[in-house]
């Protein structure tokens, strides 16, 4: 049992209130581990009324642009809350990533960019599952080379600022959506999910 913001999560939330379709994909684990099972984000909203009612499960809005060779990724979500800066983007994404989801609320800004080339590859390297930016990305090309799947709203050739100023591991709202460090990020061709604790097969 954990503990978030008051909050208790009490082991997985169930999603096998009918069968559900399965894909294959294998975990970005530094190379590591066996190929896992990825939940379809069409399935478990099917299946899951009541979670979407309670807010226990959540949809982002259809806002994000699909980037990285990982077009399905989930994991438990990392929070990081910055504007117009990175240098806590690079801090994190330094750490072990253990198939997290780093999940960035950049405010929304359109106006530079807060994932590079070389934070991809770092990510990637330092066995993040993904990235997901409430903001933009630039070198594009870079970051379709890397084996990470990563969401943003947009590419912009302007770099971020270089001051260090944000918070981790807060709650964040992104698109509206409220969202905690340590919940659970599903996302493939269909949507991003949010949900307050691990979805069990």
């Amino acid at each position: 049992m954990s503990q978030r913001d008051g909050n208790y999560c009490d082991g997985f939330l169930s999603v096998i209130e009918k069968p559900l379709r399965l894909r294959q994909i294998e975990p970005n684990t530094g190379g590591r581990g066996k190929y896992m099972a990825a939940m379809a984000t069409a399935e478990v909203c099917d299946s899951n009324a009541a979670l979407l009612a309670s807010g226990e499960l959540r949809v982002l809005p259809p806002i994000f642009q699909t980037y990285g060779q990982r077009g399905v990724f989930s994991g438990p979500i990392v929070t990081l809350k910055v504007f117009e800066d990175n240098v806590l983007v690079r801090e994190l994404l330094e750490t072990k990533g253990e198939g997290k989801v780093l999940v960035i609320d950049g405010g929304g800004s359109m106006r530079c960019a807060l994932v590079g080339g070389n934070l991809g590859q770092l990510a990637q390297n330092m066995g993040w599952a993904g990235i997901v930016v409430s903001g933009c990305i630039r070198d594009v090309d870079e970051i379709n080379s890397c084996d990470i799947g990563i969401r943003a709203l947009g590419s912009h050739p302007l770099k971020s600022n270089k001051k260090g100023i944000g918070e981790k591991q807060v709650p964040i709202y992104v698109a509206g959506t409220l969202i905690r460090d340590g919940e659970w990020l599903y996302a493939d061709s269909d949507g991003i999910l949010i949900s307050k604790c691990e979805l069990s097969i």
